[in-house]
């Protein structure tokens, strides 16, 4: 399969790690950021359209706030990062600046994009902001983040981030030339894979984030997963090859779209959610929700574990007590153990018609993968 799509793609997701923007000792690397700022302005003078995903905001605070690595605590991880976020995008904005480009920020945090109020306004916020020829610079709230800072990353959040915008490609940047069959540090004979759809994906064995990132190429290739899953095209390559890897040349690891594009907020909740809960559901709710794409309702519900509000991400689980899918609960873990395995005609009857709602709505519901 040729590149053609690489070649023709008009928006697109770059993401570049920590990694590729800072000197070992945490201060951002003035020529580094150049090179990339001006490959993706050449990018959007033929007519590309540009989002940046930008990891390196901690590692951009390292430096000024004299820290030697990476700290372990998640306090001082917050305080390097809304350092460094300011240092970040200050850089950004003036590299732009040299070629006529303005930068616009935004912050995300995966649990603010999966509520509909949110994403919706995320999503017009992004388009706006690429309509008006601002380049958006996106990154996660590290400065405010608990779980996403030790837990997450920012190359999943790319894929999302292309799903959200509707990108054509997302290109993934590292320090190595692509995904390798075998980790290329430990074997010294690992090839590098030029092409790869998403099924051979998971044979790749990868490997883990350095003293500055917490992806690697493990997380890549998960991204990569998520994005050509969801109809992007992806290419992993290295930072120094961002235009020809745009481009459609042969560099990097290409992993061509493999389905149809899905709802972005679903995408989120599958991937970026962090359930507060779990409901379990006997088989006939089960099947219901699996095998026929319905709703969740109470009378198909044994019970919950966890505390959650209304609208928060739970698990819905079956009676072999495996996970069939995540979905974001119309009531709260206080007041749902009265209504379990009760009809929602019975409830409108004895509590009111605001009680003839779903469990789980299925538009607010996502199967996962067994």
């Amino acid at each position: 399969m040729t590149r053609e799509a690489v070649a023709a793609a008009r928006r697109v997701v770059v993401k570049v790690g920590s990694s590729s923007l800072t000197s070992a000792d945490g201060h951002l690397d003035g020529d580094r950021v150049d090179a990339l700022v001006g490959a993706l302005a050449a990018l959007r003078d033929e007519g590309r359209e540009v989002v940046l995903v930008s990891s390196g905001a901690i590692a951009a605070g390292l430096g000024p706030l004299r820290l030697a690595r990476r700290p372990r605590d998640l306090a001082t991880l917050q305080a390097a990062a809304s350092v460094g976020q300011g240092a970040l995008v200050h850089r950004y904005a003036a590299a732009f600046g040299v070629h006529g480009v303005t930068v616009g920020q935004v912050l995300l945090t995966a649990e603010d994009v999966v509520r509909r109020g949110h994403y919706l306004n995320a999503r017009r916020t992004l388009d706006r902001l690429l309509a008006l020829g601002v380049v958006p610079v996106v990154n996660e709230n590290d400065a405010v983040a608990t779980a996403e800072i030790r837990f997450g990353d920012n190359d999943r959040l790319a894929a999302l981030a292309a799903n959200l915008v509707a990108a054509d490609l997302l290109v993934l940047l590292s320090d190595v030339d692509g995904v390798y069959d075998a980790d290329p540090r430990r074997v010294p004979t690992a090839r590098l894979i030029g092409e790869a759809d998403v099924t051979a994906l998971d044979t790749v064995e990868a490997g883990s984030g350095g003293a500055l990132g917490t992806g690697g190429m493990a997380t890549k290739v998960e991204a990569a997963r998520i994005a050509a899953g969801s109809g992007v095209h992806v290419v992993v390559a290295h930072a120094d090859a961002v235009a020809a890897a745009v481009r459609g040349a042969d560099v990097g690891t290409y992993v061509p779209a493999s389905g149809p594009r899905g709802g972005s907020r679903l995408l989120w909740l599958a991937h970026a959610s962090t359930p507060n809960g779990r409901l379990l559901l006997d088989e006939g709710a089960v099947r219901a929700v699996v095998d026929r794409r319905l709703s969740l309702l109470p009378a198909g519900v044994t019970g919950a574990e966890g505390e959650f509000a209304a609208g928060d991400p739970v698990e819905l689980v079956g009676p072999d007590s495996r996970v069939v899918a995540r979905g974001l609960v119309n009531y709260g873990s206080a007041e749902l153990p009265a209504l379990l395995g009760r009809s929602t005609r019975d409830l409108a009857a004895e509590l009111g018609p605001a009680y003839e709602r779903e469990v789980v709505h299925r538009d607010d519901l996502v199967l996962l993968r067994p």
